[in-house]
């Protein structure tokens, strides 16, 4: 007997058997819906973040630091020794560490290495506020502009490079600032201002001194001084939607007008080109295997680095073990509803034991026998992927807009993407799993004595 026509005889078989077709098919829609929509908001995740990157930060590139608690890798576990050369304090989630930082020469270093094609530093300044004449101070952050960012803009264009006093501000200071849109904004002037940072390890010096019983003044922070200066509004940045967290409210300025704001703030303190880490930019680094060659020789001069590979890895594993645990209760529901079909496949074959001794009496053989039967319960894996991943893409899609609309993605991205070949693929899973369901009903079935079977009632 053809292979098809054993095919199209185990379809006619189920259209006889609706309603218990149909429930058995809905068990494993049940799991196939889960495991679909699983896939879909994996894919809307790593799209997500992909965008963050791609967006924020230039692939060939290597974020190179001294110490690895700047990358999160220390060890929390041991007290720290302190060191009084280190000069900062840093606080990671209430716990206080110190951190190596980068000085000139480690930069200087870094830069005339072989492998590496450039070097800039990503520099962020506290500024002690904004404002224009007529408007309220507000407190804001300017951060180095780089190269690889590529923000939307309302209004303007980036100077290339970003310098002399020209900033891109973004979209939630125009009503602040008093402007009444963001074209409006385009070319007019705000003042910047920053304050004079005061040694904090000097202070600590001081209080020692006064403790044992010394005579101590300390210094008026009031007194440290203030730079002022005018920039020039290049640009206003659309309200982001793919940016590192915490910094939508980030102004961006030249690299050199931030090492000048960052010079003044910290000139005469510990803090003084002192940097936690500088970004490198690797020749050919956009060759994995030459990012890593370049990881591993700046490993053996003493310093860590983390790639933009392995930031999108650490954005993307709390996503991953939440899908995962989606996933799980998907697949215990496949795999549950495998039961269901073995349940369906042995009904079956003691309902159809005449027709199966008929079959044999009429010369089909023992392995057209158990094919057929197999192949029924391939049809129900099938139908209930077929059901399942169905109702998933057409729940994803209506659901998608408001979705989106509620976690404030923006244009251009979804929580839910469906991609074709992972459907698929999923379904031919299914049916592999469904034909291995139902391996012991149609052996069952093959082994039936027709004789006997023909006697049945």
């Amino acid at each position: 007997m053809f292979i098809i026509d054993i095919i199209k005889r185990s379809g006619r078989s189920l259209k006889n058997a609706k309603a218990r077709t149909l429930l058995t098919a809905l068990a494993i829609a049940v799991g196939t819906f889960a495991l679909t929509l699983t896939l879909a908001a994996s894919n809307g995740a790593q799209h997500f973040v992909s965008k963050i990157i791609s967006d924020n930060f230039d692939p060939a590139e290597l974020i190179v630091v001294k110490d690895e608690t700047v990358l999160g890798r220390t060890n929390t576990t041991t007290p720290q020794e302190y060191d009084e050369s280190f000069g900062t304090v840093a606080s990671r989630a209430g716990a206080a560490t110190q951190i190596k930082r980068l000085s000139d020469d480690d930069l200087n270093k870094i830069k005339n290495l072989p492998y590496v094609e450039s070097t800039r530093i990503g520099l962020t300044v506290s500024l002690q506020y904004i404002t224009r004449p007529g408007i309220k101070k507000y407190v804001g952050t300017a951060q180095a502009f780089s190269p690889a960012q590529n923000p939307e803009l309302l209004a303007g264009s980036i100077p290339k490079p970003l310098g002399n006093n020209k900033l891109l501000l973004p979209e939630g200071y125009l009503k602040a600032l008093g402007f009444s849109s963001a074209e409006d904004a385009i070319g007019k002037s705000i003042k910047v201002v920053v304050k004079k940072s005061f040694d904090q390890s000097s202070i600590a010096s001081l209080l020692q001194s006064g403790i044992s019983g010394g005579s101590v003044q300390l210094p008026n922070p009031t007194n440290t001084g203030s730079l002022v200066e005018q920039y020039t509004v290049a640009g206003v940045m659309k309200k982001p939607t793919s940016t590192q967290p915490g910094t939508e409210l980030y102004i961006f300025i030249g690299s050199d007008d931030a090492q000048r704001l960052n010079d003044f703030t910290t000139k005469n303190t510990s803090d003084y080109h002192r940097y936690p880490f500088v970004y490198a930019r690797i020749k050919n680094g956009k060759d994995a295997t030459t990012l890593k060659k370049a990881q591993s020789k700046l490993s053996t001069l003493g310093y860590s680095s983390q790639s933009v590979a392995d930031t999108e890895k650490f954005l993307t594993q709390i996503i991953s073990i939440l899908q995962g645990i989606v996933a799980a209760f998907g697949a215990i529901a496949v795999i549950a509803s495998v039961f269901g079909i073995v349940n369906t496949m042995y009904i079956s074959v003691l309902q159809r034991t005449r027709e199966i001794g008929l079959m044999k009496a009429l010369g089909m053989r023992k392995r057209d026998i158990g094919r057929l039967f197999r192949f029924e319960a391939a049809w129900i894996g099938f139908l209930g992927g077929i059901i399942g991943s169905l109702l998933a893409f057409i729940s994803g899609t209506l659901l998608n807009p408001w979705i989106t609309k509620k976690l404030a993605l923006g244009d251009g991205n979804s929580l839910l993407i469906f991609k074709p070949l992972q459907i698929v693929i999923l379904i031919i899973i299914l049916i592999i799993i469904a034909t291995f369901a139902g391996l012991l009903p149609a052996r069952k079935a093959a082994k039936l004595d027709p004789i006997e079977a023909l006697r049945t009632e």
